[in-house]
């Protein structure tokens, strides 16, 4: 298979790019050069946001293109565009947050998205993406055109920095505020069992919109922060602290403490609560979350214990000061 990765050089992307020429295809990833690609890919190097941008990807033809991108929707369309007709599949990596807010328990593909258009500049990230998916569909059509819907996505290379704070954390030791409740179920993807699953998608020629993230209940926060202290070997005290309290001190969930919400909220619901049986009819795996978190810590371990992480997105973790002053009362 020739994959033509639009991006490719970081998270999902590089993932993306490593888990393809695992398979031995012909991988071709066209990019900025702000990052170093990986080893064993053919590179073209242009700025889509910029005149003449596109002008590496003026000839060729694959058999599949992936498009990450999260901003203006006019660069996907674009993109998508110029490549109608040299490509046979284009698959866009989108995010369960195109969903009308706020999203019911348990929604499926069919609830109802935000508006948005498909040459419109950047807004807001969930017209932004729902703005990329119909530029794949008009350029490639429904029968050619994949829309992975992303959820929570964990794993090695992450540059939004939510496992990677619980990780250096826990590391640093001591009372750790904990949001309970511990056995509280969370909802997310490995980001290798995410590319795993577009590439077997491609190759079947598989269309349409999926969910994509693990199963309901795939781990708890519990399981989680546990295999977190096991991986780092830290002695820190892991206080659970339950959600009123947390919700009482101003804390914000998800940001100021990823890969968390309180139960019973609209957020919860958004977040973990997603129905994927479409994607696991098509065969998505989800791996143990020791392993996820355990290959997160000998990643970041490696880059010098500081993940990299996007300027676009906002900074997560709690404020120590505001960890003490909860964690003193």
């Amino acid at each position: 298979m020739r994959l033509l990765i639009l991006g490719g050089t970081q998270f999902a992307g590089r993932a993306l790019a490593e888990a393809a020429l695992a398979r031995s295809w012909e991988v071709t990833v066209f990019h900025r050069g702000r990052h170093e690609a990986p080893a064993g890919v053919r590179v073209l190097h242009g700025d889509r946001t910029a005149p003449g941008g596109l002008d590496a990807l003026a000839d060729g033809s694959w058999d599949v293109a992936v498009d990450t991108w999260s901003a203006a929707p006019a660069a996907v369309d674009t993109a998508a565009r110029a490549l109608a007709g040299r490509v046979g599949r284009f698959v866009y990596v989108s995010s369960c947050s195109v969903y009308a807010w706020p999203p019911p328990a348990g929604f499926t593909e069919d609830a109802p998205v935000v508006a948005a258009a498909p040459d419109a500049e950047s807004t807001d990230y969930a017209a932004d993406k729902r703005g990329g998916e119909l530029a794949a569909l008009a350029a490639f059509g429904p029968g050619a055109s994949l829309l992975v819907r992303a959820g929570l996505i964990l794993g090695p290379y992450e540059n939004i920095g939510r496992l990677p704070y619980w990780l250096n954390r826990i590391a640093a030791g001591g009372r750790v505020l904990a949001p309970g409740p511990r056995g509280l179920p969370l909802q997310y993807i490995d980001v290798r069992d995410l590319v795993e699953w577009i590439l077997d998608a491609a190759e079947r020629g598989l269309s349409g919109p999926y969910n994509l993230v693990g199963p309901q209940g795939h781990a708890t926060i519990g399981e989680l922060l546990d295999h977190c202290l096991r991986v780092t070997g830290s002695a820190a005290e892991l206080r659970w602290t339950d959600p009123g309290t947390v919700l009482a001190a101003g804390i914000e969930p998800w940001t100021q403490l990823p890969v968390w919400a309180p139960p019973d909220s609209e957020i919860y619901d958004a977040l973990f609560r997603v129905d994927v049986s479409a994607a696991l009819a098509a065969g998505l795996r989800a791996r143990p979350v020791a392993e996820t978190v355990a290959d997160t810590w000998r990643w970041l371990c490696a880059v010098g214990g500081e993940a990299p992480v996007r300027p676009d997105r906002p900074p997560v973790g709690l404020d120590p000061d505001v960890e003490r002053e909860v964690l003193g009362r």
